[in-house]
């Protein structure tokens, strides 16, 4: 059997019996049961949908991100500067408008590009040419926010608050390290992915996203990038870092959660240029931040076993129904199941129009 081929069934092998790599699908089913209980416990189907008011169904599906980016304006420099190209625009209209956000916000190249809405970094691509981002509007169907690039470290933060309580708290910290390979001078790229345990497991996704170099032979110690985007579905590794908790920390991100109103659950997604600032509160940028259906990610961990992900999983669907009853309690408004099924129905939609981004290789 060619080296290739047995390889990319150990890569299957790998993702059968990691449960890190299930599909959502298997992954979410105890998750559903646990959603089920609780549903009857608070006598409400969407119960969760009331955790944010501020945002859309509370980020639950097609929630806009630019939308949330501007909620978050209140904290300044700590958000990564973006901006919005419309879908109704023309392709000529699409790449004027990114030259004038990019501009109006003093941003030069690389900028990162992504759906306006989207889920699990799908649609994600670092621009690092003008003719990059101008394939990228040109293959786009839906609205594109045009992005600062962050570089340093990335890591996710899931924060919670009551409302009946003035300060929040960081559920969980993950250290998100992007893919990577590293030369010997001898074999070629596609033999350092399939070679490699880690990039093993997302080896279909790797030599796909790098077809055009996988002949390439990096030099002894060259360190090859596999990726852009901290998303464990394109092969980041997400590292349990509640080590790092400090109080200086978790003051900071309370400052910006109370500063957005009508946010009190979900997970920032930051870039920070080292350990010891992040630890320290100072320096960081957010990215994104996603509501309800965000997850409390270092249980993708290698060493977190599925136990302690579904419990980790279980504690978060529990507090969002907590926060989204106790929000109902005070005057707000879940999201309708009408409502919300009109919602997944609209994302699924546009879904499937979008086009896959994952290669590197752009028709210009």
């Amino acid at each position: 059997m060619p080296y290739r081929h047995w390889r990319l069934l150990m890569s299957s092998w790998l993702r059968l019996t990691h449960w890190e790599y299930w599909p959502p699908w298997i992954t979410y089913v105890p998750v559903a049961g646990y959603a089920l209980w609780l549903m009857l416990k608070y006598r409400s189907v969407t119960a969760f949908t009331a955790a944010n008011p501020a945002i859309v169904a509370s980020g639950f599906i097609g929630e806009s991100k630019i939308d949330i980016l501007r909620g978050l304006s209140a904290s300044g420099d700590r958000v990564a500067r973006s901006g919005l190209i419309n879908r109704a625009l023309s392709v000529d209209a699409k790449i004027a408008r990114a030259t004038q956000v990019m501009r109006a916000l003093a941003l030069e190249l690389p900028v990162v590009l992504k759906p306006n809405q989207g889920q699990r970094g799908s649609g994600v691509v670092v621009a690092r040419t003008r003719r990059e981002l101008i394939a990228y509007l040109q293959r786009s169907s839906g609205d594109v926010i045009l992005q600062e690039y962050v570089p340093g470290l990335e890591f996710g933060v899931f924060y919670v608050r009551r409302p009946s309580e003035p300060h929040g708290r960081i559920l969980s910290i993950t250290d998100k390290r992007l893919p990577a390979v590293v030369g010997d001078g001898r074999r070629t790229l596609e033999q350092l992915i399939l070679g490699d345990r880690r990039a093993l497991a997302m080896a279909r996704f790797h030599l796909k996203r790098h077809a055009d170099a996988l002949g390439e032979i990096p030099a002894p110690g060259q360190i090859v990038s596999l990726g852009d985007c901290g998303s464990h579905c394109r092969g980041a590794t997400f590292l349990d870092a509640s080590s790092l908790l400090t109080p200086e920390l978790e003051h900071a991100f309370d400052d910006v959660a109370t500063a957005y109103e009508g946010f009190y659950f979900g997970r920032f997604d930051v870039r920070v240029p080292g350990v010891e600032e992040f630890a320290a509160g100072r320096g960081f940028k957010i990215l994104e931040l996603n509501g309800v259906t965000s997850e409390a990610t270092h249980i993708y961990d290698p060493d977190v076993s599925v136990i302690d992900a579904y419990r980790a999983l279980f504690e978060q669907w529990r507090l969002a129904f907590e926060i989204g009853a106790e929000h109902v309690a005070r005057g707000a408004t879940a999201t309708s199941v009408t409502e919300l099924a009109r919602l997944v129905a609209r994302y699924r939609a546009s879904s499937r129009r979008a086009v896959d981004f994952s290669s590197r290789r752009y028709s210009v």
